[in-house]
């Protein structure tokens, strides 16, 4: 096989590979009817503490947490949002989910219904992240957001599961309807 032709298999396993790592991030949020998030200005972690991952690999990292509330404190501040120790206007919790999913291309292909052959059956790391805003009198979620999206290899690199938590705290917190 000649070097090119050797050199242009080799640049679509790379951007293959490439797309992988960028696989789309579903963002989503909901806000609460009658709730104007303008009147909010202080907040605080709610003391319930966060429930397991169902990953054990995310449940034993210290630095999840970690980076995952500093990333929620960071938005929380560029949107004008103080933390404070006394009685807050809003209380913040998030939740994360690891969970394996399974893509079913090869099984519809025996159906009849896979496109052009490419069918087959990929087993995935799906990660999802929640974020609430609850007002302490009432208990009450008035607003939530979320970004759920693949983590296959995300979990086992620290790097790159502190820019996956970095991008998708960001967009879930461009979904907050506040003015900045």
């Amino acid at each position: 096989m000649d070097p090119l032709a050797r050199f242009g298999r080799f640049a679509w396993l790379g951007a293959l590979v490439l797309a992988a790592g960028c696989a789309s991030m579903n963002v989503n949020s909901y806000v609460e009817r009658g709730y104007d998030l303008s009147r909010f200005h202080t907040y605080a972690w709610s003391p319930a503490p966060a429930a397991a991952t169902g990953d054990p690999r995310l449940d034993s990292n210290p630095f999840f947490d970690e980076q995952l509330r500093a990333e929620v404190e960071m938005q929380m501040a560029m949107r004008g949002f103080e933390r404070t120790a006394r009685p807050p206007d809003l209380l913040v919790h998030y939740h994360a989910n690891m969970t394996q999913r399974i893509e079913t291309r090869d099984l519809d292909g025996q159906y009849g219904s896979c496109e052009q052959g490419n069918c087959r059956v990929e087993v995935y790391d799906a990660g999802t992240i929640l974020i609430d805003l609850v007002d302490p009198g009432t208990q009450k979620v008035i607003w939530r957001g979320w970004a759920e999206g693949a983590m296959e290899g995300v979990v086992d690199n620290q790097a790159w599961l502190e820019a996956k938590i970095t991008q998708a705290v960001t967009r879930i917190f461009e979904r907050l309807p506040r003015p900045l």
